[in-house]
C-alpha cells in the first residue's frame, strides 16, 4: 500500500517511518493509506450542514445563488442544523469520558461488596479526603469500607437526575459557579445532561442556535466536572496516586526476547489486572518456558498513560502508532478495553501471530477474541489472556519481527498531588514564579494524533514554541508519548525552555512539560486551576492559562475543549469542528462565547501562529492581574 505521502512527511518519527515502510513491503494498510482512499471529504459533512436526525432527510444545506437547498425537509437551517450536530458531537464525548468514570465507581463498588477479588483500595488517604470533600460523615475515622460505600453513593448520585449540581463543582470558584447558574450552564446530572442533549436535538425540539450551545456547554461541563473527574479521583484511589518516576517511550519498549503484551484502550480496571498477573511468577516461568527471557507490558494510548503515570509501565505509543506496533512483528497480543481503538487493528493482527483480545461489553471487534473482564473474575480472565499471549510467542516468525529505535527516557506521575507535594503543599511558590514573570502562564496541550497532520508534528512543535516563552505545558494523553519521544519529559529539557522557565525547573529538578495522565485525567488541570484561582481570588477566566489539541480527531476531545472553555479557559485547535457551515455556531465559538463565558475556541494549524495566539492572551490576562508582559 502506498499513501501517496512519503513517510518523512507522515509522522515525525524514526521509529513510526520505518514501521510505515515496513507495512507497504508487506502489503498492510494503515490509516494514512485510508486517508487517502477517502479523501476528498464530502463538503457537506466538513462544514456540518447535513442532517441524519430523522427519515423525512438525509438532509444537506447549501449556499446557492438560486435559493435551493436552503433548508432542510422540517424547515431547519444550516444554523440549527450544525448546531444540532455539534450538540450530538459533545454528548458522544461526554458519555464516552463520563461512562468511564461509571465503570470506576462500579469497580469500588464491588470492592467495597467483597466482589473484586485481586482490587483494593491503594490510597485510603486520598479515599478519606475526597470523601470529606463530598459531604461524607466522618470520613477521618469511620471503618475505610463504610467511607467508600458512601463515596460511592455520592458518585453514583451525580450520574442522576435529582441534584442541581454535581458533587465535585464546589472546586471551581465561587465566580465561575455564579456565571455558570446565571446562564444555565450548571450541570445538575451527568446522564441527565446527555439525555437531554439528544432530546434538544430531535426533530421538533430545541431550534435555537444559542440555546442548544449553552446546553452543549453544560453536558461538556459535566463530564469534565463531574463523570471525568470522578475517574480520575476514583483511579487514584483504587490504583495508587501518580508520583514522580521514570519510565521509557518509542516502539523500542518491545523486545524480541520477551513476550510482548501491550494494553490498549483508557480504563486501567483492566489493564492493571493485566499487569499484576504479568508479575505472578507461575506466568512468568510459563514465559520461560515457551522460550521467552520475560513478559514485557507496554502501553498505548490512555490505558498506557494510565499504567505510566502509577506503575511506570514504558509506553509504545499513541493512537497513529496503535497499527505500527503491530507491524513490529514483536507484539504477541493487544489487550483492549475501549476508545481510540481502531477496527483495523484485528485485520493488522491476523497478518501477524498477534493475539488481538477485546475485554469490554462496550468495545467487541467482530474477528477479536473476546474475554469479558469484570471486577469479579478480572484475576481469572486476565492470566487467560497472558497465556495465550505466552502461546502466540511460540509462534512468532523472528524473520518478521523488526524493532526500530531504542526506547528514550522520560518522566512522568505528575498529578496535583505530588506538583503540590514538590512545593511544599501549597500552590504559593508556583504562583510566586507566575508574579515574577519565570512562568509567564501554563498550556494544557491535550489529545490525539490526526492523519490529516502530520504526526505530532503540531503536539511537538506547541509544546516547543510555548516553553521557549516561558509558559509551562501540563501534556495527557497521546501527547505524553509525542512529548516524550522528543526529550521533553526529562528535566534535561529545561535547556530548551526559556530563560525564566529553565530556571524554575532546574531549581524543582522537573521538566517543563509535565505528564499530566491520560485524556481522562484534564480533570487534574480544571482543579490545578481552581486551586490557582482561589489562591489568588480570582476566576479561571483571569488566570494567564490556555488549552490546545493540536491534532485533535474525537468527540471526546471536542467535549473536552468546551468544557475548558466554558471554564474560562481560551483553548485552540489544530483543526475546525464540523461547524464551519455556520456563521452564527462559528461566531460564537470563536468569539461570542467570550463575551459569555470569558474565553472561546481559535482554530490555527500552524504551531509556531498557535503559540502566537496562546501567548497574546496569556499576556492579556497577566496585564489585567496586574503583572508584566
Amino acid at each position: 500500500m502506498n499513501s501517496g505521502t512519503p513517510e518523512n512527511e507522515r509522522t515525525l518519527w524514526k521509529d513510526a517511518r520505518q514501521m510505515l515502510r515496513k507495512a507497504e513491503a508487506e502489503n498492510i494498510p494503515t490509516a494514512w493509506d485510508r486517508m487517502r482512499e477517502q479523501t476528498p471529504h464530502c463538503k457537506f459533512c466538513e462544514l456540518g450542514t447535513t442532517c441524519r436526525n430523522c427519515v423525512m432527510g438525509p438532509c444537506r444545506i447549501a449556499n446557492r445563488k438560486d435559493g435551493k437547498m436552503r433548508y432542510g425537509v422540517c424547515g431547519a437551517d444550516a444554523d440549527v442544523i450544525v448546531a444540532r450536530n455539534f450538540g450530538r458531537f459533545i454528548a458522544g464525548g461526554a458519555a464516552g469520558h463520563s461512562d468511564h468514570g461509571r465503570d470506576l465507581i462500579e469497580t469500588l463498588e464491588a470492592v467495597v461488596e467483597g466482589h473484586a477479588p485481586g482490587y483494593t483500595i491503594r490510597d485510603e488517604a486520598k479515599l478519606r479526603r475526597i470523601a470529606g470533600e463530598l459531604g461524607v460523615a466522618e470520613a477521618d475515622t469511620r471503618p475505610t469500607l463504610d467511607v467508600a460505600r458512601d463515596l460511592v453513593d455520592v458518585c453514583y448520585a451525580d450520574f442522576g437526575s435529582r441534584r442541581t449540581e454535581l458533587a465535585f463543582l464546589k472546586r471551581a470558584p465561587k465566580a465561575r459557579r455564579e456565571l455558570w447558574e446565571r446562564l444555565g450552564m450548571t450541570p445538575r446530572g451527568i446522564d441527565r445532561e446527555i439525555a437531554e442533549m439528544m432530546h434538544r436535538t430531535h426533530m421538533g425540539c430545541d431550534n435555537d442556535p444559542a440555546s442548544l450551545l449553552t446546553h452543549a456547554a453544560r453536558t461538556a461541563l459535566a463530564d469534565g466536572w463531574g463523570g471525568s473527574m470522578i475517574g480520575t479521583e476514583l483511579s487514584d484511589i483504587l490504583f495508587g496516586t501518580p508520583m514522580p518516576r521514570q519510565s521509557t517511550v518509542n516502539l523500542g519498549v518491545l523486545r524480541e526476547d520477551a513476550v510482548n503484551i501491550l494494553v490498549h484502550g483508557h480504563n486501567p480496571v483492566v489493564s492493571e489486572m493485566i499487569l499484576a498477573a504479568a508479575r505472578e511468577p507461575a506466568l512468568q516461568q510459563a514465559a520461560r518456558d515457551a522460550g521467552a527471557a520475560a513478559l514485557n507490558v507496554a502501553g498505548l494510548c490512555c490505558t498506557g498513560n494510565e499504567l505510566l503515570m502509577r506503575q511506570g509501565i514504558p509506553m509504545a505509543g499513541n493512537h497513529l502508532m496503535t497499527e505500527l506496533a503491530i507491524v513490529t512483528g514483536a507484539a504477541d497480543a493487544i489487550v483492549a478495553d475501549y476508545q481510540c481503538i481502531m477496527p483495523s487493528l484485528v485485520r493488522i493482527a491476523a497478518c501477524y501471530h498477534t493475539r488481538f483480545v477485546t475485554t469490554s461489553p462496550k468495545g467487541r471487534f467482530t474477528g477479536a477474541t473476546h474475554i469479558e473482564v469484570h471486577p469479579h473474575n478480572a484475576q481469572e480472565k486476565c492470566r487467560e489472556i497472558v497465556q495465550l499471549a505466552i502461546e502466540a510467542f511460540t509462534k512468532r516468525d523472528p524473520a518478521r519481527v523488526s524493532i526500530p529505535v531504542q526506547p528514550v527516557p522520560i518522566t512522568t506521575g505528575f498529578s496535583n498531588e505530588a506538583i503540590l507535594a514538590a512545593l511544599g503543599g501549597t500552590p504559593a511558590p508556583l504562583l510566586d514564579a507566575v508574579k515574577a514573570g519565570q512562568i509567564r502562564g501554563f498550556v494544557g496541550i491535550v489529545g490525539c494524533n490526526n492523519p490529516k497532520i502530520m504526526q505530532d508534528s503540531g503536539n511537538v512543535g506547541l509544546a516547543k514554541e510555548l516553553i521557549r516563552r516561558d509558559i509551562m505545558v501540563l501534556a495527557t494523553g497521546c501527547v505524553t508519548t509525542a512529548a516524550g519521544k522528543a526529550g521533553l519529559l526529562m528535566p534535561e529539557a529545561a535547556d530548551m525552555a526559556g530563560p525564566g522557565l529553565s530556571a524554575v525547573c532546574k531549581a524543582l529538578g522537573v521538566p517543563p512539560v509535565l505528564h499530566m495522565g491520560s485524556c481522562v485525567d484534564n480533570s487534574r488541570i480544571l482543579q490545578l486551576c481552581g486551586l490557582l484561582a482561589d489562591e489568588l481570588g480570582v476566576d479561571i477566566s483571569d488566570l494567564p492559562v490556555g488549552a490546545s489539541s493540536p491534532e485533535w480527531y474525537s468527540e471526546k476531545a471536542a467535549a473536552i475543549g468546551l468544557y475548558a472553555v466554558a471554564s474560562g479557559i481560551p483553548t485552540h485547535l489544530g483543526l475546525p469542528p464540523n461547524i464551519l457551515g455556520s456563521d452564527v455556531v462559528t461566531g460564537m465559538a470563536v468569539d461570542g462565547l467570550n463575551g459569555l463565558v470569558g474565553a472561546a475556541f481559535m482554530v490555527e494549524a500552524d504551531p509556531v501562529k498557535a503559540a502566537d495566539l496562546l501567548e497574546a492572551h496569556i499576556v492579556e490576562r497577566r496585564q489585567k492581574l496586574g503583572l508584566s508582559a
